[in-house]
């Protein structure tokens, strides 16, 4: 039987030709198959990027259509489509992440060859309260998870570019709460405000196609986004309040407000991420960000343009200096505490070619990336990225999509110095600052994958990675990874 084609799935499918598909910070597989889309966790911020004119509300709503991806079982025993029809939607999936060694490992720290597997599984729910209570413009979105395994990367010294991002935040429990919040939305999409709590890197410098790559630098968003730990990153949320305008149908401009919590990466008291109360908050972060949608080519060529800034009012601890102004790595005293940090980026994906007679979305698209971070308080001081996605090609495959990435992560100067003077008063390799065998200076990272439709809701993705300075460490030797990157969306 033809599968029928609902209203979201056309606003899903359009958001995929334009590029909105967010993986913000969700580790999650980005696959399209029939126009849809197949994974959980869209809907956050998949208005980020979608032009006025691309999203189908239905006559007399202001809540854009809840998301129906692609699924493996679409409608069980029909609950599924009651549920729709009274406006709440449960999607549940499985992302698995495996990754191997096949290149050398350096002697004499302790590091060995090996593999290892991570994954995480997802439930969503989202609730359009107008069709449900009458409520107009109002929704609700909420994520869990459960999460499990690590990166391979870290087995031969890598802490900078995880080989699978899917990996971390919540911890290896069963259950992780990830975010929860209402959403108004106004004026057929020209203001949207979101308040609870939500993570920072869900609406805020994510490039939604990262996803459809698995090393951390790239999926779910330029990794040093994540460097500042005011900024928070999904799994785990912060409250918040954001509000996004759209001036004309290819413009938007978003900010807002970020609670950051100390702590929030720690298991202690966000393991099961069901700390609501705000007595560890220690600061606010307040981004900007201005958006272009412009489509070239006739409307066949659709390309999104991000600028953004953020400052915070956290303290943060100064990677050299201590309360004296000297270099702590030598008088042994705390580092000192710096008020405050900025993060700057501009973020692009263009399609360059539009393959003739296929779909909105096939063709190839160029992705590019710049990262800022202030040097005195973070490892990661600076990121650049450059890639290629490519769908639609062989049309005996429309739905597969080949892709190639590469990232060049700068240390901060600062960090380094900090390291060498460690080496020189007899501190052990593994135990530098940021965990370091040695001084870290940059490290660059190349992915290529080629993403498998197979099924309905389920893609397959065999991937290799090229590590050069892993973990930006020069006395680790360059060394390469093989794996793999699986999907299902199951309803």
């Amino acid at each position: 039987m033809k599968k029928q084609i609902s209203p979201a799935e056309t606003f899903m499918a359009r958001a995929v030709s334009r590029g909105t598909l967010l993986c913000a910070c969700t580790g999650i597989a980005l696959c399209v198959a029939g126009g849809a889309v197949a994974q959980t966790s869209l809907n956050p911020s998949i208005r980020v990027a979608t032009p006025l004119n691309q999203t189908p509300f239905a006559p007399g709503s202001s809540v854009p259509p809840l998301p129906q991806p692609e699924a493996l079982w679409p409608d069980p025993f029909g609950w599924n489509s009651w549920l729709r029809d009274r406006g709440v939607a449960i999607l549940l999936d499985n992302t698995n992440e495996f990754t191997g060694n096949i290149g050398s490992v350096t002697p004499g720290y302790g590091l060995r060859m090996g593999s290892s597997n991570a994954g995480q599984y997802g439930l969503e729910n989202d609730i359009d309260w107008e069709k449900l209570a009458g409520w107009t413009g109002f929704s609700t979105h909420a994520v869990a998870v459960g999460r499990y395994g690590i990166p391979a990367s870290r087995m031969f010294g890598d802490n900078m570019d995880p080989s699978s991002e899917i990996y971390g935040g919540g911890g290896n429990v069963f259950f992780h709460f990830v975010y929860g919040y209402g959403e108004e939305t106004l004026w057929k999409g020209r203001f949207d405000v979101a308040a609870g709590r939500i993570p920072f890197l869900n609406d805020f410098s994510s490039n939604p196609l990262y996803c459809n790559f698995m090393n951390n630098a790239f999926c779910g968003n330029p990794k040093a986004s994540s460097d500042n730990t005011a900024h928070s990153s999904y799994p785990d949320s912060n409250w918040a309040l954001r509000l996004r305008f759209r001036p004309t149908t290819t413009t938007y401009i978003q900010t807002g407000v970020y609670f950051d919590q100390a702590g929030i990466y720690g298991v202690q008291q966000y393991r099961t991420g069901l700390k609501f109360n705000g007595a560890d908050i220690n600061g606010e972060t307040v981004p900007v960000e201005i958006g272009w949608e412009p489509t070239f080519g006739h409307g066949t060529l659709p390309g999104h343009y991000k600028f953004g800034y953020a400052r915070d009012t956290v303290d943060h601890k100064d990677v050299y200096y201590d309360g004296f102004g000297n270099a702590w790595a030598l008088t042994g005293l705390p580092p000192r505490q710096d008020h405050g940090a900025n993060a700057a980026w501009f973020l692009v994906d263009q399609m360059l070619h539009h393959f003739k007679g296929g779909a909105s979305d096939a063709g190839v698209t160029f992705l590019g990336g710049f990262y800022y971070n202030t040097e005195k308080i973070s490892m990661r001081s600076e990121q650049y990225e450059a890639g290629f996605l490519a769908r639609g090609f062989w049309a005996a495959r429309p739905h597969d999509a080949i892709g190639v990435n590469f990232s060049y992560i700068r240390v901060s100067p600062l960090a380094s110095k900090t390291q060498t003077l460690q080496l020189l008063e007899g501190v052990a390799p593994g135990s530098l600052l940021n965990g370091a065998y040695g001084p870290q200076s940059y490290g660059m990272n190349l992915e290529a994958n080629y993403q498998i439709h197979v099924y309905r809701g389920i893609t397959f993705a065999p991937d290799f990675q090229y590590y050069f300075n892993p973990g930006g460490q020069r006395v680790l030797h360059d060394t390469a990874m093989l794996g793999f990157k699986s999907h299902i969306e199951l309803f």
